[in-house]
This record gives structure tokens, C-alpha cells and sequence, in this order.
């Protein structure tokens, strides 16, 4: 692994910068690599540690529709208007206070996880949740002011993350909704399938369950469910499915059979420690991508759960690193490692991530790493990735929760996006930061009309 840049702004550049900058933002504030700008900043303040359950609020994971980007959270999701990305605007907070909130979007339809069972009190749109619901619920949002939750899908493990596409052919959407874990009821031990769940075009109240796939396990068994999943269409047609320590990848249509509805399993991706040993301890595959070409499988591990501050000098390669496999086969091809040692005191893996769509045939991959903050890498070579570009915020401190103890807070970047032209970080305590890149690498990056980023709707040769 090769860096290209590793200094730091000087203070007297921090400043010029960060005059331009809201001043609720500190993103522009942050040492970082001279390429990387902040611009923007929607302000969601937020404590995940300092909260109770019911009241935590913390900014999850990022859709995109035009000029509107949807920002899921703990508590809902907030509707932004990002037509101008140095001033991005507010529209609407829905609330839904049910964790984390991962969500899919398809032109009036937003899709949210809702993860654990609710117990009594909660509400979503204003509606009472039932005792004991988690999965799926299911908004029209035509008015971006105001939207509307017209249904809701149950699911035996919940939702903590999903997977989205347009089935144009039968008028619906496809949802693979993940579970990150198993869970067990009466006794029964559930969850080591993704659910997949059918949302009719003309009536999206009535979405529902039509499959579950089940998750193969590796060479130490189950899996436990998939942690979140990648899908790319065109002429591609894979899905990878990050699951515990065997990533499982499947086929849905040509040229390996499968379809969305019912997916084909093809392979498993298991890791070694370095030292020969299988990892199946301590971690998961947490994140899947593919570049643009279907080529090449991005895969990502986290360890500790992610609260955790796995990204220290002292830490194991496998704790900080982004993986690259042969899409067709599974082969390892290469791997990249955060080079820049975390604090004991900084919650840090790689965690959600995506590639950006290039035309030149160039691999560039945007990353969100929690407190070590947003990455850009080349890995168009992926036996010798290079670091590109990154914006590290300082450790958060400490913050006392309900019960009164005093503990890190957790926080940093969720998820840190590429779309049409800017970069999009979700900060967990913080809100939605905007960042432009000035970098040759991202020259030919073609425009969306959306992006739901753990779906690449087509495929580019």
C-alpha cells in the first residue's frame, strides 16, 4: 500500500477555509489532506452514549433522490436539500424513534429498518408502534414536507439494514433487509437468512415478505445473517452479502442465473489474521461494494461491534483494512490499510463506504470510518491501493450516559459518500457535512439521477 498525500493544512489555510463554513460546522476544522475541502454542513446534533434509547437521535446512513438527500437516524430521517452543497437546507425531520434507521428510497417511496423490538412508547409518523415490532416500515414521501407512513412489514430478527431495487418488469421494488445478527424467539434460533420483501409500485402499503435466502456458512459455520449487502445490476447481476465471518456472494440474473426475487448462491469470502488462523471471532464482514466494471468485490470488517477503537497503531491489519476479491471467483486480489493510527479513546473500522462511478476505468472508493473520518483510495492497482485523500476529526471526549457513568462518546462518520461531484459524510453526533475533492483520480465521475449507495443500478464496461 502506497500513500500519495499525507500532510496536513496548515492553520493559517484552516482558517481561510473554515471562514466559508456555517458556524455550527467544524468539518473545515479538522486536519486533512489539502485536496479534500469542506463545504457545507446540515446541523443534527446528537449524543449516542448520552441518550436513552428512546431519546437517541444519532445520524445513521445517507439516500440520495436529485437534489434531496434523505439522512436516516435513530430517530427518523431527515429530508435535506442539497441544490446547492455549500448551504444545504432542512426540510423536514420525520420521526420514527426506532434504531438505526437505514433506509432505501425510490422516487415517492422511502423504505426505513427499524432494528430491535419496540418496546411500549415508541411511535413512528405519529402512530403508535406495536409492543414487539421491528422490521420494515414504509413511507410515502410525494410531499417532502409531510411524509406519510402508509405500512409497515414485520420481520422476525428486524431490520438493521437493507438493500434495494427497482423490479421493473413486475411494478415493485425488491428489498433485502439484513439483520446483522441472530436472534432467538421460543426458543427457536432465527435470523441466518436475508429476508427479501416485495414493495408493489402502486400500492406500497402492502409490501411483504416473498423470500428468505439463507446464509451460507464457511468453514466455522453460520453466519448469523448478513450485517448489510451490496448489489450490482447491468450486466453484472451479483449481491454480496456481508455476513458474519463468510461473506456470501449470489447471482440474480444473467449470466449466472438467480433472479431478485430468488437469489443463487455462488461463493464464500472468508479472511485469515495474518498469521493463517480464520478470523471468526472478535468481528464481521460489516460493508460490500463492487467497482463499476463488476470486477472487483470491496469488502470491509468490523471488529468490536463498532464502538470500539480498533484503529490503533498497535491494532491488527484485518481491524482497519478495506478488502479487495476477484468478483468472478473470490480470489483476494489485494487490500488496503488505514494508515493513520487512531486514539484508545476513537471508535474506528471501516465502515460504509462506495465506489465512484468512473468512466476512465479507474477504482476509487469513498469510505466513512467513524472517528477516523472520511477516505478516499485508489485502488484501481488493488494489490497497491493508494491513499488519495482524508479528513480525520479530533477524539469527541467523553460524555456521561443515563445511568451515569462516564464513558467515550461514540461518534465520527458513518457512512461518506460520492455523488455527482461532492462527497456526503453522515457524522453520527453532528449531522450531514458536504466535502469537494480536488483530485485528477475523479475527473471522469459521471452524474446520477439517484443513488441508493449500496446499489449500483447499472454496470459499466
Amino acid at each position: 500500500m502506497r500513500l500519495r498525500m499525507r500532510w496536513a493544512i496548515p492553520i493559517a489555510a484552516l482558517a481561510i477555509i473554515s471562514a466559508s463554513i456555517p458556524a455550527a460546522a467544524d468539518h473545515g476544522t479538522r486536519e486533512h489532506t489539502n485536496n479534500l475541502h469542506a463545504l457545507g454542513h446540515s446541523e443534527h446534533l446528537a449524543s449516542f452514549f448520552g441518550a436513552t434509547t428512546a431519546e437517541r437521535n444519532v445520524s445513521s446512513d445517507i439516500a440520495f433522490w436529485g437534489n434531496i438527500a434523505f439522512h436516516g437516524n435513530y430517530d427518523g430521517f431527515r429530508v435535506v436539500d442539497i441544490s446547492a452543497p455549500g448551504n444545504p437546507k432542512l426540510i423536514h425531520h420525520q420521526r420514527c424513534n426506532g434504531d438505526q434507521g437505514d433506509i432505501f428510497v425510490w422516487d415517492n417511496i422511502l423504505v426505513r429498518s427499524w432494528n430491535s423490538p419496540a418496546p411500549a412508547g415508541r411511535f413512528c409518523d405519529g402512530q403508535p408502534v406495536p409492543v414487539g415490532f421491528e422490521g420494515l416500515h414504509v413511507f410515502d414521501i410525494s410531499d417532502l414536507t409531510d411524509p406519510q407512513l402508509v405500512g409497515s412489514v414485520v420481520l422476525d430478527c428486524g431490520s438493521h439494514t437493507q438493500t434495494g431495487a427497482l423490479d421493473e418488469e413486475n411494478d415493485r421494488l425488491i428489498i433485502y433487509s439484513n439483520v446483522s445478527s441472530g436472534c432467538v424467539k421460543d426458543g427457536v434460533a432465527l435470523g441466518n437468512a436475508m429476508d427479501v420483501v416485495e414493495v408493489p409500485l402502486d400500492d406500497p402499503g402492502s409490501a411483504s415478505v416473498i423470500n428468505q435466502v439463507p446464509i451460507v456458512g464457511g468453514s466455522l459455520g453460520s453466519n448469523n445473517g448478513c450485517h448489510d449487502a451490496g448489489l450490482i445490476l447491468g450486466d453484472v447481476n451479483l449481491l454480496a452479502c456481508a455476513s458474519g465471518h463468510a461473506a456470501n456472494v449470489f447471482s440474480v440474473g444473467a449470466p449466472n442465473g438467480g433472479s431478485l426475487e430468488s437469489p443463487l448462491f455462488l461463493y464464500n469470502i472468508e479472511e485469515a489474521d495474518g498469521m493463517g488462523n480464520m478470523v471468526g471471532v472478535g468481528g464481521r464482514w460489516h460493508s460490500a461494494a463492487f467497482t463499476w466494471d463488476g470486477e472487483v468485490l470491496v469488502l470491509g470488517w468490523e471488529p468490536g461491534g463498532g464502538s470500539a477503537p480498533e484503529c490503533e497503531a498497535t491494532d491488527p491489519d484485518i481491524k482497519k483494512s478495506m478488502f479487495f476479491y476477484d468478483a468472478a471467483t473470490g480470489a483476494k486480489l489485494g487490500q488496503w490499510v488505514l494508515p493513520r493510527a487512531q486514539s484508545a479513546a476513537e471508535n474506528c473500522t471501516i465502515h460504509n463506504y462506495n465506489v465512484v462511478p468512473l468512466t476512465d476505468g479507474r477504482y476509487v472508493a469513498v469510505a466513512g470510518n467513524y472517528q477516523a473520518g472520511t477516505w478516499v483510495v485508489d485502488f484501481s492497482d488493488p494489490a497497491n491501493a493508494e491513499t488519495v485523500a482524508w479528513s480525520d476529526p479530533p477524539p469527541l471526549g467523553q460524555v456521561m450516559t443515563p445511568t451515569g457513568s462516564l464513558v467515550n462518546e461514540l461518534g465520527g462518520a458513518w457512512s461518506s459518500y460520492w455523488y455527482n461531484g461532492f462527497i456526503y459524510e453522515s457524522e453520527i453526533t453532528k449531522g450531514l457535512n458536504v466535502f469537494n475533492l480536488s483530485d485528477s483520480v475523479v475527473a471522469h465521475a459521471m452524474r446520477l439521477k439517484h443513488l441508493n449507495p449500496q446499489t449500483q443500478e447499472f454496470s459499466i464496461d
